[in-house]
């Protein structure tokens, strides 16, 4: 990958997005991890306002230091960087004191999940709202387009996805190229919803390298049955999220009324 023309391609094209918009600049979530330093980095070397949100629901110490060191990290180097807190624990913690009491299952925690990721999204597009500024998604292609890893209306609620064309290592070697520090290139992938230390591959089962190896093969038309091990499992785990969040990647469906039923 021609590492630093991606970059200014990004970036140039973030610039003409906004200005052909009309709207000032951009707002996005901190999370302490790889794919928001990368696209608060990308965001704030346009040149425009960027927003940096720190959005903590009962977040670990280690997430919630390294989006602050982040953030330092910018505004030492971008002018137009700006931040926040919102602490929304608060929030979360009331929301659960007002909804029906249910029995505690693998169902509520993916639910209390999404919601926390639903709430910093309602938060992201306020700020948005008052200062004109676009929400900036922080997804990658293989969490975008190969295995749905991300919450319908919560994180994936954006205006725009400047890095989603790019594979999660692809984001590595950006960050690399961006100099972001290496607290957050070290550190393990996790979308932090549950409050706890699960990893992203936790979650899912697989590395992103080997979710990416699975996405691959899928496009060159390759089954199950041409792999065996590690292999077959991997890119089973790859078919099945892709089939089962298939919802989330492709358009909502519309029912589209006969023309005859509207006479």
């Amino acid at each position: 990958m021609q590492t630093e023309k991606v970059v200014d391609h990004i970036v140039n094209w973030l610039k003409d997005y906004a200005t052909n918009a009309g709207m000032n600049g951009f707002v996005l979530g901190i999370s302490g991890g790889i794919d928001s330093a990368v696209t608060s980095t990308l965001c704030a070397k346009t040149g425009l306002r960027t927003l940096c949100l720190e959005m903590p629901i009962h977040q670990q110490t280690d997430q919630v230091t390294r989006a602050q060191q982040h953030i330092s990290w910018l505004k030492t180097h971008y002018a137009n960087v700006s931040n926040l807190e919102v602490n929304l624990s608060p929030v979360f913690d009331n929301f659960k004191k007002v909804i029906p009491n249910v029995e505690s299952s693998e169902a509520l925690d993916l639910t209390l999940a999404n919601t926390r990721a639903r709430l910093r999204m309602s938060t992201l597009y306020y700020f948005a709202g008052l200062h004109s500024y676009l929400v900036a998604g922080t997804g990658n292609k293989v969490e975008d387009f190969g295995v749905g890893f991300y919450t319908k209306y919560g994180d994936g609620g954006v205006d725009l996805s400047p890095i989603a064309d790019l594979m999660k290592t692809e984001v590595y070697e950006i960050a690399k190229f961006l100099g972001i520090t290496n607290e957050i290139i070290e550190a393990v992938p996790t979308d932090g919803l549950y409050g706890d230390s699960r990893s992203d591959e936790d979650q899912i089962g697989a590395s992103y390298p080997e979710l990416e190896w699975a996405m691959k093969e899928t496009e060159k038309g390759k089954t199950a049955e041409d792999f065996e091990g590690r292999k077959q499992e991997v890119f089973n785990i790859y078919k099945s999220r892709n089939r089962s969040n298939s919802h989330k990647m492709n358009p909502i469906p519309v029912c589209k009324i006969p023309v005859n039923l509207k006479k």
